[in-house]
């Protein structure tokens, strides 16, 4: 369009300049010349636009060649501009090869997870994805997330205690306390063991007053989902982890193992996941009580289970480890997926809309 309007100006000039007397004419005329000459000197090269180089051409056209000198370009500039023009014009579109361009719904839903959950770094986002069933890698989410102008999480460091963890994990577990302070300022107590192998949680028990014999009741409780599967148990040195405690799972055959004191890193699994269910969840609310401490926890724990992907689980939740079947599983409608709050809409779960 602007090339047609550039046109249109100049065929309006040239009707004007037809209409107007020769000694008018002349005159501006050796104006323009000591204009062009004095430009000249002051502009050794000038830079032309697309549109300047069509009128000049243009006009080339209807002037004689041996008035070409008043061009300030030379004869041979004005036919190379002809040339490519035509080159232009008779050259196919080129298509530079690469990964094919991702589809704008995924681009979408990328963005999308990551506004709604602002505490998610790109690798839980392509986690997410994973049980999703998209198929597309961690660093593609990340460009997508920075083209957006979204600053993906930093990521976190893991644990660094790996002697015999990595070659019994499947045979180990691991418990510990921590604290939760409520609304009122009283502190609640939380008892809970973790496998190490799969990352699954198991709460055992809230208390505000944690003695010796409640952490003993709490090991009676839950000692029947260890039988058989567990060979080693890591604890701290807590005065509340007494003899009996320790005797319980000695009676299953479930060696203790006993952490170097003030050394939390020894115990990285259970550490890690404090940390975890302090960032998502205990830190972002307001506990009321002991009940509502209850609630929340299992609420969470069954979500980390069940749903929340686990980088060394592949991306998928602990319990999708027991079920080989939902890592193959076709997805009938990928159209539409469907938000799930849970906590209230402190967290989200995303599932393919039936």
């Amino acid at each position: 369009m602007s090339v047609l309007y550039e046109l249109f100006c100049r065929i309006v000039a040239l009707l004007v300049l037809r209409s107007r007397r020769d000694r008018s004419k002349d005159v501006e005329i050796l104006v323009l010349r000591k204009q062009l000459e004095v430009l000249r000197r002051q502009v050794p090269r000038p830079r032309l636009e697309p549109r300047d180089r069509i009128v000049l051409a243009g006009l080339s056209r209807v002037l004689t060649r041996r008035r070409w000198p008043v061009f300030f370009v030379t004869p041979d500039t004005l036919v190379r501009w002809h040339r490519n023009l035509v080159a232009r014009h008779w050259t196919y579109p080129h298509r530079s090869p690469g990964r094919p361009r991702l589809n704008d719904q995924l681009r979408a839903l990328v963005v999308r997870l990551a506004v709604e959950n602002p505490m998610w770094g790109y690798r839980r986002v392509h986690g997410e994805l994973v049980g999703l069933n998209y198929r597309v890698a961690a660093s593609t989410v990340w460009s997508i997330l920075h083209k957006a102008g979204i600053d993906p999480s930093p990521q976190r460091r893991g644990p660094t205690w790996r002697e015999f963890l990595h070659a019994q994990a499947h045979q180990v577990i691991a418990c510990d306390f921590f604290t939760v302070d409520t609304l009122t300022l009283q502190r609640l107590y939380v008892l809970f063991f973790i496998e190490l192998d799969r990352r699954r949680v198991h709460l055992a028990g809230i208390t505000k007053h944690p003695t010796g014999d409640w952490t003993v009741q709490q090991a009676r409780n839950l000692i029947d989902s260890f039988t058989g599967s567990a060979g080693f148990l890591i604890r701290d040195r807590d005065a509340k982890f007494v003899t009996a405690f320790d005797t319980i799972f000695a009676s299953e055959h479930i060696a203790i193992i006993k952490t170097p004191i003030r050394t939390p890193v020894a115990n990285a699994y259970a550490e890690r996941w404090i940390g975890t269910v302090r960032r998502e969840c205990i830190d972002r609310l307001l506990i009321i009580g002991e009940a509502h401490l209850r609630r929340i926890l299992d609420e969470y724990i069954a979500h980390y289970n069940q749903h929340r992907p686990h980088r060394a689980l592949d991306q998928h939740p602990p319990a999708a480890t027991d079920n080989k079947s939902c890592a193959n599983a076709t997805v009938a409608n990928r159209r539409r997926v469907q938000r799930d709050p849970i906590l209230g809409g402190l967290i989200n779960e995303y599932r393919h809309a039936a």
